[in-house]
């Protein structure tokens, strides 16, 4: 038995992670678009207690759950802790008496509450002492709706508005004025401000580093002199190869003594995630672990194939998010960074295997199985290994978010 799952970021106003919403389904084939909502809520929570914990996918952020109203009576929101989970009222529940019970319940015991796809009613009046988010969908509900929405909760100041579907900056920026507090969309993922933006000279030594492990044969005395020319990139490389998630028996002490520690594949990874964190700088650090998550769920892809080397299908899952961290459009990116062509062949042109890699990365972002279940047969990849795989590069970048924490 697998189980499937994926999650969707939730940032504040101001571009931070606040939490993720988890969508589960029932599998790849058969689970999407038609699983019955109480099977779904009940196989999140067979898998929160036996496939996985809830910290590998939230880290220490809330994770918001949808409940259908069975699930709900059933008392499932106290299997999970609820300083870790907001209960999402799904939109097909009707306001009535039963589910104002359960809501008032959950309230006492402490857990928080969310009205998922909110439709404005008179009837939710009696829920919103008890609510605390109210899920709106922008691109389908008028800005005379939600004034009357905010107009009807003035004497519920405590209730958050969280906007949906919000796919565009243009529509992050409408919602931030209409007073939103949380957002939820991929509006981040894509440039704000197209603009070019110059690398300074730590970013292009360790473009320069790029490149130099890119090649079949690794110039190790070039590389040691790279470092050596930059003290905090040195200093990073020694931390790091240190770090407990190596678990090493005795220090490092040498740049050398440290590139031949790690290996070229560890080297290769670490200088990607270094230049990534550069330059992600100013950016929410959700952007940087979605990377860095994308870079291990396409390398074990490759890993599940014969089609392209592993290393390939990693850095390709990093970079493929840089059009968002520098706010310029891919193609301007790939045109500084000295990567194989067939790298940029797939990012800027979204051709080749790479590229259906990222297809497929990005289904498991939206949980669109139905897309993932056609990406994977054409990638002719054994499906019941491809949640394993996500599940991991999601744990290892929650792993490397906090090595980096430690060398910042």
């Amino acid at each position: 038995m697998y189980f499937y799952a994926a999650r969707q970021p939730i940032l504040d106003k101001n571009k931070q992670l606040f939490g993720y919403e988890l969508l589960f389904r029932d599998g790849l084939v058969n689970a999407f678009p038609n699983i019955d909502g109480d099977e779904a809520t009940s196989k999140m929570i067979e898998g929160s207690q036996f496939s996985f914990g809830l910290d590998d996918f939230l880290g220490d952020k809330p994770g918001f759950i949808n409940f259908t109203l069975e699930t709900l009576v059933k008392k499932y929101p106290s299997m999970l802790p609820r300083d870790q989970i907001v209960v999402e009222v799904l939109e097909t529940i009707q306001p009535g008496k039963r589910l104002l019970a359960e809501c008032q319940e959950l309230k006492e015991q402490g857990y928080t509450l969310a009205l998922d796809d909110y439709v404005h009613r008179n009837v939710w009046r009696h829920f919103y002492q008890y609510v605390d988010i109210i899920k709106i969908d922008v691109r389908t509900t008028s800005d005379e709706t939600i004034d009357e929405i905010k107009q009807a909760l003035t004497d519920f100041p405590h209730i958050k508005l969280l906007a949906e579907k919000v796919e565009t900056n243009e529509a992050f920026q409408h919602a931030l004025k209409q007073g939103f507090d949380y957002f939820q969309g991929f509006f981040f993922s894509k440039p704000e401000i197209l603009q070019t933006r110059a690398l300074s000279p730590a970013q292009l030594a360790l473009a320069e580093l790029l490149y130099e492990t890119s090649k079949a044969e690794i110039d190790l005395v070039k590389i040691t002199e790279v470092f050596k020319r930059d003290v905090t990139l040195s200093y990073k490389l020694l931390r790091y190869s240190n770090s407990a998630i190596f678990r090493r028996r005795a220090e490092i002490e040498t740049i050398k003594h440290a590139l031949v520690v790690l290996g070229q594949a560890e080297l290769k990874k670490f200088l990607s995630l270094l230049f990534t964190a550069q330059i992600s700088t100013d950016k929410p650090a959700e952007l940087l672990r979605m990377a860095m998550t994308r870079a291990c769920f396409a390398e074990g892809l490759a890993a599940l194939s014969s089609n392209v080397p592993q290393d390939k299908a990693y850095l390709t899952g990093m970079m493929s998010l840089m059009d968002a961290i520098l706010d310029e459009p891919i193609q301007s990116v790939m045109e500084k960074l000295p990567l194989a062509a067939e790298i940029k062949v797939a990012l800027v042109e979204r051709s080749g295997v790479l590229a259906t890699y990222i297809r497929l990365i990005e289904c498991y972002e939206n949980a669109d199985w139905e897309q993932a279940t056609q990406l994977i047969n054409t990638l002719k990849l054994p499906a019941n290994k491809i949640p394993d795989a996500y599940h991991h590069a999601v744990q290892w970048a929650n792993e490397q978010m906090k090595a980096l924490g430690e060398l910042a």
